[in-house]
């Protein structure tokens, strides 16, 4: 079998990277995404370059993978945070800063106002008369909490 491999090292290094990342679909948090594309980065380079020994495509492989890895991390460390990746998975955090109209009188501090396909119920520190703008400044559970917008 090593025979084999060692006769045909594209095909080996290809569905080593196939492999790889097919495991990574299996949920393993981006650790085999880049030593399964390394892998098949090799596999091109040893098509192109027929006569490299298996020693040299260890040792490339080894490399591409480091070099790989080492590029994303640097990149993840630059790149901007887009200000939606800070709520991503707290869609209702997604609500603070969104302006909307009172549809009722507030009573109690409590009233509704309506965002999107829902009604909200809302929470301020004073009365306020249906129609009045407000601002979301914080959510509490299924409460938005509002201050109202002056012009």
């Amino acid at each position: 079998m090593i025979e084999q491999i060692a006769a045909q090292p594209v095909w080996f290094w290809l569905c080593f990277g196939g492999l790889l990342l097919i495991a990574e679909l299996l949920g393993t948090g981006g650790y085999l995404l880049w030593t399964g594309t390394a892998a098949i980065v090799v596999s091109l380079i040893t098509w192109v370059f027929p006569g490299m020994g298996w020693e040299l495509q260890g040792v490339l492989f080894a490399i591409l993978t480091l070099v790989s890895v080492l590029a994303w991390r640097s990149w993840l460390r630059h790149r901007p945070l887009q200000e939606s990746d800070k709520t991503l998975n707290q869609k209702d955090h997604q609500l603070i800063g969104l302006r909307a109209h009172l549809i009722t009188d507030t009573e109690n501090g409590y009233g509704r106002i309506r965002l999107a396909d829902g009604s909200w119920r809302v929470q301020c520190d004073r009365e306020l008369t249906a129609n009045t703008e407000v601002e979301v400044i914080a959510v509490d559970g299924i409460t938005l909490k509002v201050k109202p917008v002056h012009h």
